[in-house]
């Protein structure tokens, strides 16, 4: 009769591989369901124990005298010796008669030998753990890319929340071109100005801001430019709203939109009317870098 496993190994095998399942979730030895579901599995393994041991009686019973005694002996044994033996110790020669098998090639006879029980519960260990990773992946957001994705782009834009309101605000004096900025300045001039600049600010009410032709020329670099609209709005058109000083966007949001307008200027080709932009309005700016 092959040895049982002892109930402690599978108990902390268990209760290893939910820790280590779970670890992600923050403080998770506070949840309730956390200790509910070990002393479920607990209650299952006990089980399972006690039905081992009802097998191992019945088979015990069905054994003859001489079976008998072999298997006390074998009971006796401790566990973990059986697991070193089953490992390392090697068979004499008439044990290795027994596992001979019935064929060979060339000389050459192969043994009949079990596999250790390391290799057994480590080759088992990694089918249950394949499985039961599997099965998260695909039914529940553990290990989602996709999942983790959405969690860090929330705790990144709750750092940055966190950090606006503590940092200074953003002045036409202390506002400053960095590309870091130009995608956000994207989105913002997407949900604020397209209507009156078009996609990609090629123009159509407002002007076409890709070319070098503008009718307002506050500033002396086309960046300190933008922000100083966006702040006091058009002298020339009243649909140009002055965007900051009505709270609608901030100074920090500004800088951005400045970068964005700023590099689809100067650091792309303008959008000609052949294209789609607006013809050409205001006058040639020369401006400074």
């Amino acid at each position: 009769m092959r040895p049982r496993t002892l109930l402690s190994i599978f108990i902390a095998a268990v209760i290893s591989i939910i820790i280590f399942e779970i670890s992600d979730t923050k403080d998770y030895t506070s949840l309730p369901s956390f200790w509910g579901l070990m002393v479920i599995l607990s209650l299952m393994i006990l089980i399972l124990s006690s039905i081992g041991d009802l097998v191992e009686n019945a088979r015990f019973g069905a054994m003859n005298d001489l079976e008998k005694k072999q298997y006390l002996e074998d009971k006796a044994t401790p566990y973990f010796k059986k697991l070193w033996n089953s490992a390392f110790k090697k068979q004499s020669a008439s044990e290795e008669k027994s596992l001979l098998i019935d064929h060979g090639f060339d000389g050459i006879t192969e043994l009949d030998n079990a596999l250790p029980k390391w290799w057994l519960g480590l080759f088992y260990f990694t089918i249950t753990y394949c499985v039961i990773y599997l099965v998260a992946f695909a039914f529940s957001d553990y290990a989602h890319p996709d999942a983790e994705y959405i969690n860090e782009a929330k705790l990144q834009a709750a750092a940055i929340k966190d950090y606006e309101k503590t940092a200074p605000a953003v002045s036409i004096e202390t506002a400053s071109y960095s590309a870091d900025n130009i995608t956000e300045g994207e989105q913002i001039f997407n949900t604020n100005c397209v209507s009156c600049h078009s996609q990609g600010a090629k123009g159509g009410i407002g002007p076409n801001l890709t070319d070098n032709t503008w009718i307002n020329i506050k500033q002396k670099s086309l960046f300190k430019n933008v922000f100083w609209m966006l702040e006091n709005g058009s002298p020339n058109n009243p649909a140009m709203k002055a965007f900051i000083k009505e709270g609608i966007i901030t100074g920090r949001d500004a800088e951005k939109v400045a970068a964005y307008i700023y590099h689809i200027n100067r650091e792309k080709n303008p959008v000609t009317v052949a294209q789609g932009g607006a013809a050409p309005q205001g006058t040639e700016a020369d401006w400074q870098e």
